[in-house]
């Protein structure tokens, strides 16, 4: 981080040159497209950030669709808040977390029945923004085919926005995305004995 410049002079001259910079990347920025998101990385937050889009972009009278692959049957708020909403189609795995199934099988065929529903969202250019959350563990455990997966988010309608979240994103994802961040895990309330608090983490 530059340091700071308490002269108002030289403070001014700096946030001149700084907006002069700023300017010109927006002036260069003039191609419209739908965007691909990648969120990853072991801190707390990935899916946190991709709900704050489908607000936003729910406040633009823009269509969702969600899609959440490790969620299961456990009770969010905001899919109480979400799923109510018109402008909202909501899909989740019903097997949840891998290691709540514990059968790779029942696990693979729950991955591609929702996958489907995520393959149709990505196929339909009604859609605006297109939320796939957690899916990156289901590459990881290979229950989708990388492939397929990849070619579909490839081929998505051009205007059409993309969000996934989850660990450990493949570099292919990586390098697929036009936007990526990785989320660092510094501390976590959980690792200290603190429980999952209501509206905070669910």
């Amino acid at each position: 981080m530059a340091k700071a410049i308490h002269d108002a002079e030289k403070h001014a001259a700096r946030m001149k040159a700084i907006k002069q910079h700023v300017d010109k990347r927006i002036a260069k920025a003039q191609e419209e497209k739908g965007t691909f998101v990648l969120l990853t990385g072991n801190g707390k937050g990935k899916s946190s950030s991709a709900l704050g889009m489908v607000a936003r972009a729910l406040g633009h009278n823009m269509k969702v669709g969600v899609v959440q692959f490790l969620k299961g049957d456990w009770a969010t708020g905001e899919i109480d808040f979400f799923k109510s909403h018109p402008n909202v189609d909501w899909f989740i795995m019903d097997t949840g977390f891998t290691w709540e199934s514990q059968n790779r099988d029942k696990d693979i065929v729950s991955s591609q029945n929702t996958w489907a529903h995520a393959k149709t969202l990505l196929q339909d250019s009604s859609y605006d923004l297109v939320v796939l959350d957690e899916l990156t563990y289901l590459l990881h455990y290979d229950y989708l085919d990388a492939d397929e997966v990849l070619e579909t988010l490839l081929s998505r309608p051009v205007m059409q926005h993309l969000v996934v979240t989850g660990r450990g994103a493949p570099d292919e994802l990586v390098e697929l995305a036009d936007t990526v961040s990785e989320i660092k895990d510094i501390k976590h309330a959980f690792k200290r004995g603190i429980k999952a608090q209501k509206g905070l983490e669910y």
